[in-house]
């Protein structure tokens, strides 16, 4: 294992340092590059609404939705 001394000027300047390796680093940097969803406010009803029907059991199966829907063979 590799000793590495941290120079007190470093620590000083952060808040808090991190040491880890490369790999996982640029695993980070990557995902960075991916943008984040933001849902509007509409979107955000949507899902608040369909949460509360999944909870209250008002959902279908895939099979109930094709009978339904009238795609059976």
């Amino acid at each position: 294992m590799s000793v590495i001394a941290i120079p007190k000027e470093i620590i000083k300047k952060r808040d808090d340092l991190i040491i880890l390796p490369r790999k996982e680093y640029e695993d980070l940097l990557r995902l960075k590059k991916v943008k984040e969803f933001l849902p509007t406010a509409v979107q955000k009803k949507a899902l608040l609404r369909a949460e509360k029907n999944l909870k209250g059991g008002k959902t279908l199966s895939y099979n109930e939705l094709v009978n339904k829907l009238g795609f059976t063979n």
